[in-house]
Parts: C-alpha cells; sequence; structure tokens
C-alpha cells in the first residue's frame, strides 16, 4: 500500500465499494486516473460517452433504474462544466451520484493557468458533499465521506483531484494515528415515525369518506403497501410522473397521472377527495392540489417536504415502505365505495378515449398511434426512458405499466436531452433488458452523439423519435399558457434515419399510420439496437386533461394576435374535442 499512488488508492477505494461501472469522456486532466482504469479494467468498467453532459445524465439513469450509486468522471475545467446540467437532474430527483474532475496542477491552482477553473466552488449549490483530495492519506477519508452522503442523502456528491496529485505516492505516511479509521460500509435506514404521529393520521384517514392517495418516486418500492392501502380505503391512487411505476395501470385503484401530462379522472378525483394522503412525493405544481380544504397526510423521508406544496395536518417522516406497513395496521376498512366507482366509471371513458387515439389512421400520422402501438409491443418488464417536451406527455399517457415495468424521465429538473443518455445508463445497469427510448427531435437533436455510444457497445436500445420539426412543448406553452403567437420553435429537419445508419444502427422513417404496428415491431425485435424516426403531425396539441378558462382565453387571444399556423391548429381541436365527445 506504501507504494499506492493517489489514482491508485481511488479505484480501488470504489472497488472495494462495490462501484463497477463509469460514465466518462477522458481528458488530461484524469490522465493518472485513467491509467490505473485501464489497469484495473476487469473489475471496473469505463462506458466511454461523446459529451459529458450525457455522463452525468447516464449516472443519474444509472441510479434511478439500478438503485445503486451512480458515477461519472471528467477531466478539468469545460469537461467538469459539462456534468452539471446532469448532475442538476440527479440532485433534483433524488439520485445518489458521485462525480469525480480533474484540475490543472496544485501549485498552478489559481494563476490563470490553462483549463484552471475551480470546479469545487462551481459545484457548491449542486453536491451535498463537495472536497479536493490533498493527497495520499486524504483519498479513503473524502471517497468514503463522500459516498455514504451520496447513499444516505440521495443526492450528488462531488470530488475534486488536481492533475499532478493524482501521481502522488503514500510512501507509508499517513497523517492519522490510526490509518483505517475510515471504513467503506454503508447500511440502509428504514425509520418509522413515531407512534403518537401514526396514530393520528390513522385517525384523520379513517374520518373521511373520499380517499385520494397520490404516489410520487419514493414509494416505487412500495407497490404492494400503495395497493393494499388502496384497496383498504376504498381509495384512488394517482401517480406522480416519476412515481407511475409504483403500480400497474390496469389495476382498478388508479385514474393515472396527475397535472399536465395527468388524466381528467385523476383532476376530477383530486378536486372531489375529502382526504388526501401523499406518499412520497412533493409533486411541484400546486394548481392541481385540491381547491377545498381536505384532511391531508404526508408521508416523506425527508423532513423539508413535509406540507412544501399542500396544506398538511399530519406529517409522517420516515421510509415510505415502512411507515405504510405501520400504517396500516391502524386503519379500519372502507365500505363505502361510491367515491371510488365513480372514478373508476370516468377511468374507463378516458381509456375508451385514448384507444380512441390511438387507433386513428387519418394523415398525417398522430403521435398518440406511435406510442400506442409501442406500448401494445414491449416487454412487461422492460425499461422506458422518455425525453422531455411533448413526448413526454405521449409517454406519460400511452405507456402503460405493468408487471416490472421501470419508467423515468427528468422529473423536477425537466431537461431536455436526457432520454438518449438515460437509455445508456439503464442499459449498462440492466444487461439483457428491454430499453425503450423515446424522445422528441428537439430533445434528440441536442445529445444525438450519444447514439453512437449505443453503437459502440451494442446496447439494446429501441429509440423511437417523435419528428414534428419544431419545439412542440414551447409551442403550446407560449400559445395556451402565455396568449402569445409561437415565436423561435420552428427546427431545421433533419434526416435521423440516415444519422443513425451512419452510426451503424438500422434505422426506419415511419409516416404511415397503417404502417405503425408492423415498422415498430420490426424494430422492437430485432438484436441490438434499432431507431424509428417518426414523422408526426406538428399540429396535433398536447392538451391536458383538464383544461381551465385561462388556457382557453390564452389560446383564442394567441389565434387572434397572429398564430401563423391558427386554421390548422384549430382544425385539429376541433377534430379532438368532437372524436372526445363521441
Amino acid at each position: 500500500m506504501s507504494n499506492k499512488t493517489v489514482a491508485e488508492l481511488l479505484i480501488e477505494r470504489l472497488i472495494q465499494w462495490d462501484v463497477d461501472t463509469i460514465f466518462s469522456l477522458p481528458g488530461d486532466g484524469i490522465n493518472g486516473i485513467y491509467e490505473v482504469l485501464r489497469i484495473h479494467e476487469e473489475h471496473i468498467r469505463v462506458v466511454q460517452v461523446r459529451h459529458e453532459e450525457a455522463a452525468a445524465f447516464a449516472a443519474c439513469a444509472y441510479a434511478k433504474y439500478s438503485g445503486r450509486l451512480g458515477v461519472c468522471l471528467s477531466t478539468s475545467g469545460p469537461g467538469g462544466v459539462h456534468l452539471l446540467n446532469g448532475l442538476y437532474d440527479a440532485k433534483f430527483d433524488g439520485q445518489p451520484v458521485l462525480a469525480i474532475t480533474g484540475h490543472t496542477f496544485h501549485d498552478l491552482i489559481g494563476t490563470h493557468y490553462q483549463q484552471d477553473l475551480d470546479l469545487d466552488k462551481l459545484f457548491m449549490d449542486v453536491a451535498a458533499y463537495n472536497e479536493r483530495i490533498m493527497g495520499p492519506s486524504h483519498v479513503h477519508n473524502v471517497v468514503d465521506e463522500a459516498i455514504k452522503t451520496a447513499l444516505s442523502q440521495r443526492t450528488v456528491v462531488h470530488i475534486n483531484i488536481p492533475k499532478d496529485i493524482q501521481e502522488w505516492k503514500l510512501n507509508g505516511h499517513q497523517s492519522t494515528a490510526n490509518p483505517a479509521h475510515s471504513a467503506n460500509i454503508y447500511k440502509l435506514s428504514r425509520p418509522i415515525p413515531a407512534v403518537v404521529d401514526l396514530d393520528a393520521a390513522a385517525a384523520l384517514i379513517n374520518g373521511g369518506n373520499r380517499v385520494v392517495i397520490l404516489v410520487g418516486r419514493g414509494a416505487l418500492d412500495a407497490r404492494e403497501e400503495v395497493l393494499q392501502l388502496a384497496a383498504t380505503t376504498q381509495g384512488v391512487v394517482i401517480k406522480a410522473l416519476l412515481g407511475k411505476a409504483v403500480i400497474p395501470d390496469d389495476s382498478p385503484y388508479t385514474t393515472g397521472g396527475i397535472g399536465l401530462l395527468g388524466t381528467a379522472p385523476s383532476h376530477d378525483a383530486m378536486q372531489e377527495c375529502d382526504t388526501l394522503i401523499m406518499v412520497g412525493t412533493s409533486f411541484p405544481y400546486m394548481e392541481f392540489y385540491p381547491k377545498q380544504n381536505v384532511r391531508t397526510v404526508q408521508i416523506d423521508i425527508d423532513p423539508t417536504r413535509i406540507g412544501l406544496r399542500h396544506a398538511v395536518e399530519v406529517g409522517l417522516t420516515g421510509d415510505c415502505r415502512e411507515t405504510l406497513r405501520a400504517l396500516l395496521k391502524l386503519i379500519d376498512p372502507k365500505k363505502d365505495t361510491h367515491f371510488l366507482e365513480k372514478s373508476q366509471n370516468c377511468m374507463k371513458q378516458w381509456n375508451n378515449f385514448l384507444q380512441a387515439q390511438t387507433s386513428r389512421m387519418d394523415k398525417p400520422l398522430k403521435p398518440q398511434v406511435v406510442v400506442g402501438k409501442l406500448n401494445a409491443l414491449i416487454d412487461s418488464n422492460c425499461i422506458v426512458c422518455t425525453d422531455t417536451g411533448t413526448v413526454t406527455v405521449w409517454a406519460a399517457r400511452h405507456i402503460l405499466i405493468r408487471d416490472q415495468m421501470q419508467f423515468s424521465a427528468s422529473g423536477t429538473l425537466a431537461s431536455m436531452a436526457n432520454g438518449l443518455p438515460y437509455a445508456v445508463g439503464a442499459a449498462m445497469a440492466n444487461p439483457g433488458r428491454q430499453i425503450i427510448c423515446l424522445c422528441g427531435d428537439g430533445g434528440f437533436s441536442m445529445l444525438m452523439c450519444e447514439l453512437a455510444t449505443i453503437a459502440k457497445y451494442k446496447l439494446p436500445v429501441k429509440i423511437i423519435i417523435l419528428k414534428n420539426n419544431s419545439l412542440g412543448m414551447i409551442k403550446w406553452e407560449q400559445i395556451a399558457l402565455e396568449g402569445n403567437p409561437e415565436y423561435g420553435i420552428d427546427l431545421h429537419p433533419i434526416d435521423f434515419a440516415l444519422f443513425a445508419k451512419a452510426c451503424e444502427v438500422p434505422a426506419f422513417t415511419l409516416d404511415d399510420p397503417e404502417q405503425a404496428g408492423t415498422i415498430i415491431a420490426q424494430a422492437i425485435n430485432m438484436p441490438g439496437p434499432a431507431l424509428i424516426e417518426a414523422v408526426i403531425d406538428p399540429y396535433e396539441p398536447p392538451m391536458p386533461g383538464h383544461i381551465n378558462s385561462a388556457q382557453m382565453w390564452h389560446f383564442a387571444e394567441a389565434m387572434i394576435r397572429g398564430e401563423k399556423d391558427r386554421w390548422d391548429i384549430l382544425k385539429t381541436v376541433v377534430e379532438n374535442k368532437v372524436r372526445r365527445i363521441f
């Protein structure tokens, strides 16, 4: 051990922490680390990405889809800067990610040397633990503290190592009397609330008649408990986007999503309930919470999230699964099923509407048709990664969770370009599983170079691009939320199928609804990666499940003020309204 370098001590400690995957792009600021990674390639693999932002996104997805620590590595200066967006995605969605960055020579820091960018300061906001390694005896302490912080707080941590320090050797010197005082040990904590709080929550729930259970990512490992709670209370389960996979979409207890991406039955149930149970969620859009006074219980492992979005009468700080198990023992079974049955009837109508949307054979090709056909063909344990934009709406509504499927997106950050690197991270974390990546053309084109990463590692990722040559979500936000005509949202067309073939990825172009099922099935059943460029109707609006008067007025205002495609948009909206009624 006395002759080991800082880089050796770092990588070997990561291996002792069972880290086996690092997403990275090499650079001279981390050459010392890369040499050690080369020597230890049988124990830890380096997934070479084409952009450091993708490395951070992939590390976040690795954590989301495996429950393990995600790790990304970048060089000094611009390499570290590029990590930031993906790291904020991990921070906002509560994922444990370790970022390791290089720096210039230690004695040139602060002297305007090349790439002399103080990443410690840059990462102060994004990283809960943020430390520069100062020598060989510092390595284990910092690595252990960083990883424990990331896992326990489900957040981002950062370690920075100057270039020359990576080569320094221990030489038997320790700065402390006990060289083994730091341990690579972490034990998962599943705390439960105090008995008095559980009793208060149970009394509140037992006094309610119309119960809604709003679930988020914190409840992903509590499926059976959520279903038992719904059955006991005759309650309706509504799913925030990151909680989409908490329970299957064919459960009689769920009305699906909430918010602009959600369903009309969920909106109605939320506004009609008298009791709200929030489980592992701090769903950010406050306008979708109940408008009337509703008695509310919130369960969250983070006490700072209790009462963050909505007035809460009883807060339960603890692990969602264990807290629900303790709470269920105290809840009296309800016999009144009227509220649940009303929601179920509304959900039947909503599902009929969605089925009609996915069965449309008119042209141009509708995005609902593409995602609906895809949904019917994917495996029951597949992993779905969706990018941000109108594609998120279609994925949220038409991808139906069943069995052991996993689903995620860039949730609270809602960043574009996450889809493709998410698929890389998901595939590396889950070899052998089917990976589905849904992108819009705007998000895909931001980091489309990562298709080469997928090709290089022959990852079994099926990419579906909904191509409308516009920044669709921004377009509809300008029109419906601001009352402005669209501006600056047109995209220059790219032949994504041709690009995929240049990356040696089999590709298909889809523009005929009659061919949708055949082409999607052909791509899905191919070994390795495949890409479908689906050319869709640019005027198809991602209308929310519930349209309020302000949105209607803003929409009308944008049409009056000169929306250039107003006649095509109005025609599509009217057609959709008629289809929904009849």
